[in-house]
């Protein structure tokens, strides 16, 4: 594939394109490639964790967040370097996060810098900073979309972020970029505390004219590594499944209706697949072919991660393991090097164990997220332990 038809966030299926066929412009890129083009060298999303600071304390952040100064971040002057760099690799979508982003000063000279040099600059963000003309300013600077996380009804997400009056202040944010004119699209992590929360949050997302949804789900990494027992059981993640795609068929009827995904667990394209090859045969087949372009799960080849000191992750979970730094060695040299895991990560269908290694759709999945089965198994290659699929659907 080329580096343009990569360009997603780490583990995106996009429901509304596979259930509705409606493309949006990302999504047109990602899944018009021709296969069996060469793999690039430069991933096309790079998730700059720009600053690890927060001035909120999220229950699954897998930085470890806190609202404190942290030391030895890169300075601008290392940061456009980096920013440079990328851009000269062939890097498409530079994606600002934290910590919370909007806390670093010189954010909007960076976002301007990389969108300077032909760089797609985004954020994700908790969205509680972003007054109107904080909006506006990111907007000039260039940035094209802004996530912002919602995890649940009022309560509940104020219970998850540790702070009252977050829902509040990120609902303001959300209708501060809309009125600025910038994509602004809803963040929403799946775990058993807000799982009755997600039909609220679709009917948010319709009454506010939200243009994008994503529901994450949940990756044992950061604080999150402490919510292990309470990510969804395999019957919470397929009912969870069924009413997305029962929302996102609704929503479709309606005018500007939104973009829904789900993020960081390709066997959600698998379950639909198989769900429509039951009622609509000839639409499973289109599905997947275009799962199959889509490639799975991209850590270490279509997503890489810089954090805020520098040092260079296969995406952005495996903030323990450091592939190098670019203050000594420049994104493009540590990404093109022979650092084993990476070099695994490249070849993960040969590496993978268990039921990953015997399913029928590892080429679709790739075996979904590696530091998942770490965090679980103390096994990088062991089988992916969110897998919503059974024995016998594997094998179908």
């Amino acid at each position: 594939m080329t580096a343009a038809s990569r360009v997603s966030e780490h583990i995106m299926i996009d429901i509304t394109r596979l259930l509705c066929g409606r493309v949006s412009r990302a999504e047109d890129i990602r899944y018009t490639a021709e296969r069996g083009a060469a793999e690039p060298l430069a991933p096309a999303v790079v998730v700059w964790n720009c600053t690890r600071r927060c001035n909120l304390r999220c229950l699954h952040c897998y930085s470890e967040s806190s609202d404190m100064a942290y030391t030895g971040e890169l300075t601008g002057g290392q940061a456009r370097a980096l920013i440079a760099n990328l851009a000269e690799f062939g890097v498409k979508v530079l994606l600002f996060s934290g910590g919370e982003p909007l806390l670093r000063e010189d954010l909007p000279e960076l976002g301007r810098f990389a969108a300077e040099r032909g760089l797609r600059p985004v954020i994700s963000t908790n969205g509680t900073l972003i007054t109107g003309d904080l909006a506006a300013i990111i907007r000039d600077a260039g940035f094209t979309y802004v996530g912002v996380s919602l995890d649940g009804t009022e309560e509940t997400n104020d219970r998850f972020r540790g702070r009252r009056g977050a829902f509040g202040m990120a609902l303001d944010g959300i209708r501060n970029c809309r009125e600025a004119g910038l994509k602004v699209g809803v963040r929403f992590t799946l775990t058993k505390h807000n799982f009755a929360d997600l039909g609220s949050v679709f009917d948010l997302v319709k009454r506010e004219g939200i243009p994008r949804m994503c529901v994450y789900h949940l990756v044992y990494a950061g604080r999150g590594s402490k919510l292990v027992h309470e990510d969804l059981t395999r019957a919470q993640a397929r009912k969870a499944l069924d009413l997305i795609f029962e929302r996102t068929n609704e929503l479709a009827g309606h005018n500007g209706a939104p973009e829904i995904l789900t993020v960081d667990n390709p066997a959600d394209g698998v379950y639909l697949y198989l769900a429509l090859r039951k009622s609509n045969p000839e639409q499973a087949g289109e599905v997947l072919r275009l799962l199959t372009i889509n490639g799975g799960s991209g850590s270490g080849t279509r997503i890489g991660c810089v954090d805020n000191t520098g040092d260079v992750h296969p995406d952005q979970f495996w903030r323990h393991y450091s592939l190098g730094n670019v203050r000594e060695r420049p994104f493009s040299d540590i990404w093109t090097g022979d650092d084993p895991l990476l070099a695994g990560l490249r070849r993960k269908e040969e590496m993978v164990k268990g039921r990953c290694r015997s399913c029928h759709y590892l080429g679709i999945c790739k075996g979904g997220l590696r530091v998942r089965a770490e965090a679980v198994f103390g096994d990088v290659w062991a089988e992916e332990p969110a897998c919503c699929l059974t024995d016998e659907e594997i094998h179908s």
